[in-house]
């Protein structure tokens, strides 16, 4: 069967059915596929024919309807010949024909008009392997998840591909974790699935029409609290693909750009797509249960780590005017209130004025415990070497900061800022991430 289409509107998109218990999804005697599996291509008339051949095949062992969908955007050489012939001979392939390039637009038109209820997408080059694709789909069909993934950075992946994609990839996913703050580990393989009620709720949102497209719809299922499923996968780089990375990079920098602008304005109606699909509000804080723990720790160790070094050099500065225990509390006393102050914003989230003066005074007192214990720690070494070094000193000063650093977070947590953890940045528009097929926790 071959649809030709020139523009966004000629694909009527139809309302996806509404959720159905996992054994009737499973049993459907429906003219509609309960899996649509789009290929996007562009110029690929060698590969086509043997990916779908060997797609075909694979899709005949599940135990359900599928469907095979040709995207082609705007191909130039026989790929719509080779698409088309393999339509006819195959009664579950579709092609369709669109008249602009662009990977996520196919994609975005493709999956909009789709009548399936769990809707894929995989590379035309079939470099993840073909047996990850049940367990991909199994989670959406039982309702458990709203999207997966291929993850190639799972634990459990195997991967073989050279050092320049390797470097590639691993960068990009952490530029994407340092600027978007994103959970999932692997934006860009090839290899992803959608449930139908999600897809139309999310897709409108999604503007990018490129490369960018899997990331911007990972996001804003991430930032809609919806759950996302990484399946680790095995998967063979392809050495003869033609993507320009230069360009595809530079085009992700600026999908970046705006959709962080994007979200920052809070122009995305993201809480109202999770009320859409069910999920209801996540609770911003139980009470008796401490919230983000792994969050806030990870942030509080990363002020640690400034406030010790801080602190050092400070020490080594008033060490030079004055004496130890002196330029120890010199030292303390000026790491002690940036401390405060950046634990307040980064670690637990604070914002405004309001009950600073109060934190800060609470801070300054766990200072002072912390100032008891470094303290002691010099009192101690010059009972035991009353002419120590100045370096044996630092060590033995640096040493006790540390401890004194963990009595300070559990301080901070338990008592200055026990009424605000709620307000940590990310906590209402992170969603869940679950690895594999049998674990889901709430992301930190």
């Amino acid at each position: 069967m071959t649809a030709t289409t020139s523009g966004p509107t000629e694909l009527t998109p139809l309302r996806p059915p509404a959720p159905r218990p996992a054994a009737d999804v499973w049993t459907s005697s429906s003219t509609a596929p309960v899996l649509d599996v789009v290929v996007p291509v562009f110029n690929e008339e060698v590969d086509l024919e043997p990916c779908v051949r060997r797609l075909h095949a694979h899709l005949a062992t599940f135990p359900f309807r599928t469907r095979i969908t040709v995207a082609d955007n705007a191909s130039t050489d026989a790929t719509p010949q080779v698409a088309a012939a393999l339509a006819d001979e195959l009664g579950d392939v579709v092609h369709v024909r669109l008249e602009e390039k662009g990977r996520g637009r196919a994609l975005k038109q493709v999956w909009s008009a789709s009548d399936a209820r769990v809707l894929a997408y995989m590379d035309v080059d079939l470099s993840t392997d073909l047996a990850a694709l049940l367990p991909l789909v199994a989670g959406l069909l039982s309702g458990h998840s709203d999207v997966a993934i291929g993850s190639r950075l799972a634990r459990g992946a195997h991967v073989v591909r050279g050092a320049k994609r390797e470097v590639i990839s691993r960068c990009y996913n952490l530029l994407l974790h340092g600027t978007l703050r994103v959970r999932f580990t692997d934006a860009q393989c090839g290899f992803k699935a959608i449930r139908a009620d999600v897809a139309a709720q999310l897709l409108p949102l999604v503007e990018d029409t490129g490369w960018f497209f899997d990331t911007e719809v990972l996001v804003l299922a991430e930032r809609a609290g919806l759950r996302i499923q990484e399946i680790p996968v095995d998967w063979v780089d392809d050495p003869d693909s033609t993507v320009d990375i230069v360009a595809t990079a530079l085009a992700d920098l600026r999908g970046i750009r705006r959709l962080a602008g994007a979200m920052a304005s809070g122009r995305l109606p993201l809480k109202e797509v999770r009320a859409s699909l069910g999920r209801g509000p996540q609770p911003a804080q139980v009470a008796g249960v401490p919230t983000s723990l792994a969050g806030q720790l990870t942030r509080f160790v990363g002020v640690g780590v400034a406030s010790t070094l801080a602190y050092a050099l400070l020490y080594l500065g008033f060490q030079e005017v004055t004496g130890a225990q002196v330029a120890n509390f010199l030292a303390l006393l000026v790491t002690a209130v940036g401390n405060t102050a950046l634990n307040r914003r980064l670690t637990f989230g604070v914002r405004g004025s309001e009950g600073a003066a109060r934190h800060q005074a609470q801070g300054f007192a766990v200072f002072l415990l912390g100032w008891g214990i470094t303290s002691g720690s010099l009192v101690a070494l010059h009972s035991v070497r009353p002419d120590a070094h100045q370096g044996v000193e630092l060590a033995v000063l640096t040493a006790a900061n540390l401890a004194a650093t963990v009595v300070r977070f559990l301080l901070l947590r338990s008592w200055v800022f026990r009424n605000r953890r709620h307000h940590q940045p990310g906590n209402t528009t992170t969603g869940n991430t679950t690895t594999g097929n049998t674990s889901g926790e709430v992301a930190a």
